[in-house]
Order: C-alpha cells, then sequence, then structure tokens
C-alpha cells in the first residue's frame, strides 16, 4: 500500500521557551501510510504534531514529498499538502457546519462545493447538521468535522492529535474507521499520534513509541501488538 517517503523528519528537536521536550526524534510516512507514535501523556506527542506542521520553533530536518519544511510558517505548510486535526478539535463553535468547513477550504481555488459534497457523503450527520453552530454538536460529530474540515484543503498527508480524546467507545470505533477509508478510498497518507494503543495500532502500517522525547520503539501495528513490553505499558495487559 504504501510507496516512495512523503514526510522525512530527522534530528527534530522542539521545545517551548528553554524547556526542549524533543530530543532528536526521526521517523518517516510514506505515501499512503498510516503511521502511528503512541506515548504517555507528556511524551511529547503534540509537540511532535506542532513541530512538522510549524506552529513552534523547531530544528532539524522535516522535508515533505522532497522538499524541505524546516523553516516554513504553518500557512505555507498547508499549501504544501498537509493539514492537521488539532488536540481538542479546534472547531470554530460559533460557526455553522458549513462555514467551518468553507474555512478549511480558503487554500483552495476552485471546486470547493464538490468537496462539500464529498465529506457530507462521508459524514452524512454533519450533512443533517450543515447550518448548526458548531459548538451545538456532539463530541463524537465535531471530531468528524474537524476531520472534514482538515480535508477541505486537499491534504497529501492528515495529522491527527489524540482524535479519540474524550469520545465515547462507540464513536472512537466510528471514527478510526472513517480515518482508515481516508486511505482506502482517497489515497490519504496519515500520521496519527494516540494514546488509545489498541485501536491505533490495529489500523497503523507502522508506529513509533515516544517516551520523553524519544523514540525507544518502532515496528510494525502486529509487531508491536505481539510486543509484551508494548502491551504492558500502553495495553493495560501483563503478560
Amino acid at each position: 500500500m504504501s510507496g516512495a517517503t512523503l514526510l522525512n523528519v530527522a534530528g527534530l528537536t522542539a521545545g517551548y521557551g528553554p524547556i526542549e521536550v524533543l530530543h532528536g526524534i526521526d521517523f518517516t510516512v510514506a505515501e499512503g501510510e498510516i503511521v502511528v507514535i503512541l506515548g504517555a501523556n507528556g511524551a511529547g506527542k503534540t509537540t511532535t504534531m506542532r513541530a512538522v506542521s510549524g506552529m513552534i520553533s523547531r530544528h532539524g530536518t522535516v522535508e515533505f514529498a522532497g522538499n524541505s519544511i524546516s523553516s516554513s510558517k504553518p500557512d505555507a505548510i498547508v499549501r504544501s499538502g498537509i493539514s492537521q486535526v488539532p488536540q481538542g478539535r479546534g472547531t470554530f463553535t460559533d460557526l455553522s457546519v458549513v462555514d467551518n468547513l468553507m474555512a478549511g477550504a480558503y487554500t483552495v481555488k476552485s471546486g470547493v462545493d464538490d468537496d462539500l459534497d464529498r465529506w457530507f457523503e462521508v459524514f452524512p450527520r454533519l450533512a443533517e447538521r450543515r447550518d448548526q453552530k458548531a459548538g451545538s454538536l456532539s463530541g463524537g460529530e465535531q471530531q468528524m468535522l474537524a476531520v472534514a474540515r482538515a480535508m477541505m484543503s486537499r491534504p497529501r498527508l492528515l495529522l491527527c492529535d489524540e482524535p479519540s480524546l474524550g469520545l465515547a467507545p462507540l464513536i472512537t470505533k466510528e471514527l478510526f474507521s472513517v480515518l482508515g477509508s481516508l486511505r482506502e478510498e482517497h489515497g490519504m497518507s496519515l500520521l496519527i499520534v494516540e494514546q488509545n494503543a489498541g485501536m491505533s495500532l490495529a489500523l497503523a502500517d507502522r508506529a513509533y513509541v515516544l517516551e520523553t522525547g524519544n523514540i525507544v520503539a518502532t515496528g510494525t501495528g502486529d509487531e508491536l501488538l505481539a510486543d509484551d513490553t508494548i502491551k504492558e505499558a500502553y495495553l493495560g495487559v501483563v503478560s
């Protein structure tokens, strides 16, 4: 399913003020690949996403589709083909569903109505609530809106920061099914950071484990699911 390297991150350091959170991490995402970064709270998962998307100062190599984006600003990174679903969804609560989606399409010059129709077909509950304020939606619906809004910029790579956070198990299962369909039906590459190891590893082609700003393990989703240390640390299963 996966092809050439799409995102290449090497020696990435980042943090906040004098506090360094990431200590020179390396990872890749290939074309058509789903990669998951696992880690406990405070491991540096959200910092990784913010560094890749240019939201915080970072050092090291970040290349996308063969071009350096190491010094690029967030708007330029979106235009290059990377879009992010932030932790906590980040919907504009006072705007309607449609207006949220239109905000996601600000870099797109034509065909926006067709894109709206496409994502309303993928997320029929959003179509039913298209004129409602985003703040009136359930948590699961807001997360689906956040995914659809990110897709409105027509990215090649979608970054998802803790997509299951605060969602009921059945809604999480539905959301992960949709994320999988983005790759299967739309050729999307995904980089997902998660605490829900079981669900995310079942979806992942490859995964990395992040601890205190360092990559400490990597492998396929199946390999990490079968690793007793990973199961004990992240799945709550004691061998």
